[in-house]
């Protein structure tokens, strides 16, 4: 199969920290907002990702959120800089996004759900993050937003939401939708072995042991892409396993900038390895593939049963009788 052709400069430079994380870290808790709305309001579906957020054709959005009989969806629009509430009934509300503090945000996004017929009572302590943690209507403290950082940060998940969708094509078994999830303000696609797992010991920071326990039921191998944090200042990708087999921080992976970090218990790729890659795709690609086998590889999975030939554009995968 023909490879598809990367334009050239579809990997946008991402500013240096602290300028990048300003505007991140902002955006992490504007997610986590609307990531609370839909946790208030939708059933809980398997490894919580009925609250996750999708990279859209502007920006970030929720799920479609129940409301009665109605829904809505929330958007981060990093092409206008707006929010935006649209809800079946034809209503719509628009908030600027702009430099200002966390709880004016909360007071905005609040409000115009009230005028919308859709009042909403939300867990109002961040999640995921080390203390000390404020509550959203009591976090007054002014927070940067550049919209440039912005755009060329989800132009940035536009990419991996490209690549990563390649990557997700090739696995016939369980795999998660391509999702941020607005805890760690990560974009991630993660691959199920089939296999129950171990009980998660639990202890993220404002998570309670009992989601984080659900979320890894089952035996994964996940990756995605983040701002940094953690110990990591540059934007990264990363790759990990539940449980963690014998022999996994020792694999050898690709491309060879990836390195296994002790601290985080990941393999870290720097996103601008992957940018100025002579092939950006196929970099990223190496990377998503040679940390998914040596998890699958070391925790024995079934990859003759998981595994297939990538996705191709308009064709169904070829079923053959057994």
């Amino acid at each position: 199969m023909k490879k598809p052709k990367t334009p050239a400069g579809a990997w946008p430079e991402l500013p240096p920290d602290p300028i990048l994380r300003a505007t991140t870290d902002t955006m992490q808790l504007w997610t986590q907002i609307l990531g609370k709305v839909t946790l208030a309001r939708a059933p809980w579906i398997n490894h919580s990702w009925h609250v996750t957020l999708r990279v859209s054709a502007r920006g970030l959005t929720t799920p479609l959120v129940p409301n009665g009989g109605a829904a809505f969806s929330i958007e981060l629009d990093f092409v206008g800089h707006e929010l935006v509430i649209r809800a079946t009934d034809g209503g719509e509300r628009r908030v600027p996004l702009q430099a200002e503090s966390v709880a004016w945000f909360y007071s905005e996004l609040m409000g115009a759900l009230a005028d919308l017929g859709a009042p909403t009572d939300i867990d109002i302590v961040p999640s995921e993050l080390p203390d000390p943690v404020v509550a959203f209507p009591d976090d007054v403290t002014p927070r940067a937003y550049d919209p440039a950082v912005a755009r060329a940060y989800w132009q940035a998940l536009v990419q991996c939401q490209r690549v990563f969708t390649r990557f997700r094509s090739c696995f016939l078994g369980k795999v998660s939708p391509i999702h941020l999830f607005w805890g760690g303000f990560d974009l991630a696609v993660t691959r199920f072995s089939g296999r129950r797992a171990p009980l998660h010991p639990g202890g993220i920071p404002h998570l309670p042991d009992s989601v984080t326990r659900e979320a890894y039921s089952h035996e994964v191998s996940s990756a995605g892409f983040w701002p940094g944090g953690r110990g990591v200042e540059a934007p990264s990708f990363y790759s990990y396993a539940y449980p963690t087999p014998g022999g996994f921080p020792a694999a050898k992976v690709g491309p060879p900038a990836a390195a296994f970090d002790t601290a985080l218990g990941e393999f870290l790729l720097p996103y601008d390895e992957v940018r100025t890659a002579a092939d950006p795709d196929e970099a990223l690609l190496s990377f998503l593939q040679t940390t998914y086998a040596a998890a699958a590889d070391l925790g024995r999975w079934d990859r003759a049963a998981l595994e297939c030939e990538e996705g191709r554009i308009g064709r169904p995968r070829q079923v053959r009788r057994s």
